[in-house]
């Protein structure tokens, strides 16, 4: 079922590890170097502190007994590094794993020193006992239904926490009746529920728990654990395998609800949208202490795509933390994420978002990592599936504690589940724990798992559930009677009855009255989308008011020099002559103008302080200490923060994560910039399954603003395009804005529509390079105090509207190209220009509007950069076409494989032809 970990390991590889690690600690892998560190520990000590300090029993000992002692350290430290690999943490593992080099001969002992008096200062302070009862307890503490890794751990007080905790674990839980009598109502709720459906609902997709139940043991503990830890709310995130489970039994989504959900005729009339499989969905509820603490509890709602919902609910869980002021030790609001063992280690973004963990504008105070380690991927065993012995093995680059429990022991899950809890609140990093579990049923209920593991799945057959194993123990421990296991199991199975009794009563009165039966969501619902006009000028004091702040740094604050002329010195002359503002300039009016209207800014990507054009300069540094000043920062005493972050190399993590802020913190605005904006790709199933299409599947509206640079300007393939075209494919419903603007001030009342319109919408723009310092792409102060957005823009007017016969349509840098030849060839009466700011939702009022004032054109040309089968020519087009009730012909590059070419000379060639042919085409 899993990779041997002793099977890798012999003598003869022992000894060229050994040698490896004497000459290279690096050389080797953690487990290996942990294990001879053990060795040279021993030694150290023994050497360091004298002969008398290392036994209990005498003052003066021979060398023989010092080298003993020197065992007995690194024996200890053996199994504090290796004893997890002998954990019988495998429920259906039959036989005790043994690992050789924890045998006595491998840590230099024989059957003879079973009984010598031994103790250590490196364990238990130093407590004296023979050898055979310290391996008894060592094999105890850490090679029971517990394994524990650690000693990976690089911080000492972090580490030895642990260690503590694992060895100092209390017992007592094993005897107490009361809560063997709650972990017993959990396994039933549990197991009956989704035995139930199984039988009720027979075929039907659920992605059951069975085999893995104990996780909700798990999440009671945490629950439990809340009110002790000051705890008000949990974000969480999972896949589809146990959801279902879950809504039901930890976030007390009604039975009768999720019942329906499996009804033949169910359709979700109370949701709105194209909705999604019950098994994807999200729920938010309360739940409340008896001594009345309340927990609020969101389940992020999450598609097929496994881990994507990571990155997530990690914004999500950072925005509440800023909502609730929990900004300084991000305590009482707790990620938690469960995985598959399958995902967790095959899924990138899993680093990704425990990369981030750590990082000043992504901390979230250390996530709780939940895996159901199924041992199995759909069909896929685990030597087919990872390179590493565990799963969790990549949870080590951030130093998470990993507590292996088996899944069949419920008071071992909810002991490590107490102690992963404990240590996010106590140290805020992330700490994983690792259900080793099995899948009673195939990946889903509609397939056979017998066909690709029929010896696996004959031993799973009989194995027999967790109720009847933790019965067993119970009762003969006296802790609980036979009465009182059937009085709960009965209480738990009427319970489903009862539910759906009332599915049924609420069908047949559907089909009396034709009412919805199941009226009332967790959905949020908005106006429908307008092209009014919203409100976004400035008044020409508070644009005053930024500049000033803009141009001015701390006494004794040592800007660059090239800095200052530019970002200060050159901006002030700006303001005073009332323009030409270029691009950056326009966003930071925007910043500024939202701040002191007390709207916080958010803004992260990959170098976004500086800009990938070092255009936007948001942040000072002083030339000798490179001190760091931030201007938007000092606008108003009163204003919100404004956060800027330079992202780790990632986009799918950083995007999903911005996304997750935007939609618990809606007042914000919250930008992710991309370096170029074909990077975005790296983001596609975030862009897929959460931004395109969460308010139609789940209604979860969110603002997020999306900055992609894109223009030709021969760079190449990868720093062309963003990909205009895929954007614009997933356009419907009216889901999302996709912008590809020509002036500074276009983009600065779009980002301020963006919060003041009253519906949220993610707001995708097409932001340029060349055109961030053209002299042609500039405003002036009349266009941020006296104007507004304006979705469809009219190039420079012909003089006389009846003399023109052709209109030339177009959007973003072609523009600027296309002006500059109709001025040098002097087609300015012959020919009109229209820029489509706004390609969707398109606003075609406005555009047939602007058309109609040429009444005498014929010709109608959609031009562009992009090759024809990219950019927005084959979403544009039909819409033109029935506008105009004519066809439209097409400028611009031939469909092509590469969304641009790599020669300078020949990117000139097209982008001259292109332009020319709008003009003759």
């Amino acid at each position: 079922m899993k990779s041997s970990f002793t099977s890798r390991w012999n003598q003869a590889l022992l000894d060229e590890n050994y040698d490896r690690w004497s000459k290279n600690p690096k050389s080797v892998d953690a487990d290996w170097a942990a294990f001879f560190e053990g060795f040279e520990l021993g030694f150290a000590k023994s050497k360091k502190n004298g002969v008398a300090e290392t036994t209990a029993t005498s003052s003066s000992v021979s060398a023989t007994d010092a080298a003993f002692q020197t065992h007995v350290d690194a024996l200890i430290n053996a199994y504090r590094s290796l004893g997890h690999t002998m954990a019988q943490v495998d429920p259906l593992c039959e036989e005790a794993t043994s690992n050789p080099l924890l045998s006595l001969e491998a840590l230099g002992f024989s059957e003879s020193d079973l009984d010598r008096e031994v103790s250590s200062i490196n364990y238990k302070g130093g407590q004296a006992l023979k050898l055979r009862d310290l391996i008894a307890q060592l094999q105890q503490v850490y090679c029971q239904t517990i394994g524990v890794e650690y000693m990976h751990i690089q911080n000492p007080v972090i580490r030895e926490w642990v260690r503590d905790r694992i060895e100092t674990r209390d017992t007592a839980a094993r005897q107490e009746a009361s809560l063997h009598r709650d972990l017993l109502s959990w396994i039933y709720r549990s197991e009956t529920f989704e035995s139930f459906i199984h039988t009720k609902y027979v075929g039907s997709k659920r992605f059951s728990l069975e085999g893995g139940e104990s996780l909700i043991l798990a999440l009671a503990t945490v629950l439990d654990n809340c009110e002790t830890h000051g705890i008000k709310e949990i974000v969480m995130g999972m896949a589809h395998r146990g959801r279902l489970n879950v809504l039901a039994n930890f976030l007390n989504k009604p039975l009768s609800v999720i019942f329906n959900e499996f009804s033949d005729d169910y359709t979700p009339e109370h949701t709105g949208g194209s909705g999604d499989v019950k098994y994807h969905l999200g729920y938010q509820t309360t739940h409340k202490t008896p001594s009345g603490h309340t927990v609020e509890v969101c389940l992020t709602a999450n598609p097929s795509h496994l881990e994507a919902v990571n990155p997530v609910v990690e914004g999500k869980a950072r925005a509440r933390q800023r909502v609730l002021k929990d900004t300084a030790e991000r305590k009482k609001v707790l990620p938690l994420l469960i995985h598959g063992d399958a995902a967790f280690a095959g899924q990138g973004v899993v680093a990704e978002v425990l990369n981030m963990s750590q990082l000043p504008g992504y901390r979230t105070g250390g996530t709780l990592h939940i895996i159901i380690n199924n041992q199995i991927g759909f069909t896929t065993l685990p030597a087919d599936a990872r390179s590493t012995l565990y799963c969790t093995d990549i949870a080590k680059i951030v130093d998470a504690p990993i507590f292996h429990v088996n899944g069949d022991d419920p008071i071992a899950v909810i002991t490590v589940s107490k102690m992963a809890i404990d240590f996010r609140q106590q140290f805020g990093c992330d700490v994983v724990i690792d259900i080793v579990c099995y899948r009673r049923q195939g990946h889903n209920e509609g397939e056979e798992p017998a066909f690709t593991q029929p010896n696996l799945y004959a031993k799973i057959k009989s194995h027999p559930l967790i109720s009847e194993k933790f019965k067993k123990e119970v009762l003969a421990l006296g802790t609980v009677t036979e009465t009182e296991v059937e009085d709960i199991r009965k209480k738990v199975l009427s319970q489903m009855d009862a539910a759906l009794a009332e599915v049924k009563e609420k069908a047949k009165e559907k089909s009396a009255n034709g009412k919805a039966a199941f009226a009332g969501s967790t959905a949020i619902f908005q106006k429908p989308y307008a092209h009014d006009i919203v409100d976004t000028k400035i008044t020409k004091g508070v644009l005053e008011k930024i500049v000033r702040t803009l141009t001015t740094v701390p006494e004794g604050f040592r800007v660059l020099p090239k800095v200052k002329r530019i970002f200060i010195d050159r901006r002030l002359k700006t303001w005073e002559a009332g323009g030409p503002y270029d691009w950056a300039y326009a966003e930071s009016l925007a910043f500024g103008s939202l701040l002191l209207e007390n709207t916080p800014v958010r803004l992260s990507g990959q170098d976004s302080r500086r800009g990938t054009f070092s255009q936007r300069m948001s942040v000072f540094y002083d030339e000798k200490t490179r001190e760091r000043y931030i201007p938007l920062s000092h606008l108003d005493d009163k204003q919100p923060n404004f956060c800027v972050y330079n992202s780790l190399l990632s986009e799918a993590a950083v995007l999903g994560f911005d996304y997750g802020y935007s939609m618990d913190y809606p007042s914000m605005l919250c930008l992710w910039e991309a370096q170029f904006g074909d990077f975005s790709n790296g983001a596609q199933v975030i862009i897929d399954q959460f931004i395109a299409s969460a308010e139609s599947k789940w209604q979860r509206p969110s603002s997020i603003v999306m900055l992609l640079p894109h223009g030709y300007e021969g760079q190449g393939p990868e720093h062309s395009s963003a990909r205009l075209e895929r954007f614009l494919q997933l356009c419907a419903e009216d889901n999302m804005q996709v912008c590809n603007l020509t002036t500074p001030a276009q983009y600065f009342h779009a980002l301020r529509r963006q919060i003041h319109r009253n519906t949220r919408k993610p707001l995708i723009i097409m932001t340029p390079k060349s055109l961030l310092r053209s002299e042609q792409a500039v405003s002036t102060t009349e266009d941020f105090t006296n104007s507004h957005f304006k979705e469809i823009l009219e190039g420079p007017a012909p003089k006389n509207a009846d003399k023109v016969n052709r209109i030339i349509l177009c959007s973003g840098k072609v523009y600027y190209d296309l002006l500059t030849y109709r001025t040098e060839n002097k087609l300015d009466d012959s020919t009109a220009l229209l820029r489509v700011e706004q390609i969707y939702p398109l606003h075609e009022e406005e555009l047939m509007r602007l058309v109609k004032q040429y009444k005498n054109a014929k010709s109608f040309v959609w031009c562009q950069e992009e090759p024809q089968n990219m950019g927005a020519w084959t979403f544009i087009e039909p819409y033109l076409r029935r506008l105009l009730g004519q066809d439209v012909a097409y400028s611009g590059r031939e469909a092509s494989a590469s969304p641009a070419v790599g020669a300078q000379s020949i990117h000139k060639k097209q982008q001259a032809e292109l332009v020319s042919n709008a003009f003759k085409v």
